[in-house]
């Protein structure tokens, strides 16, 4: 009779290298051509970030420095 139950519990699973995920905003950052000194005064990002606010990543201090309003809810 085999035994019940399942025989890796406990065990670790194996996983890969981790990835760290890009995200938008850094993807607008490369496509801008922008360093971070560059953010806070590119009218091209705080457009985008503007179209984006709500759907997203964006650092919260550059939504502040800009004033931009969000409707997140954490």
């Amino acid at each position: 009779m085999g035994r019940k139950g399942n025989p890796n519990w406990g065990k670790l699973a194996p996983c890969g290298p981790v990835v760290p995920a890009v995200t938008s905003f850094e993807e607008a950052v490369k496509e801008l051509e922008l360093q971070p000194d560059q953010y806070l005064h590119s009218p091209r990002l705080r457009e985008w970030a503007q179209r984006n606010k709500s759907s997203k990543f964006i650092p919260e201090s550059l939504l502040q420095a800009w004033g931009i309003e969000t409707d997140r809810f954490l």
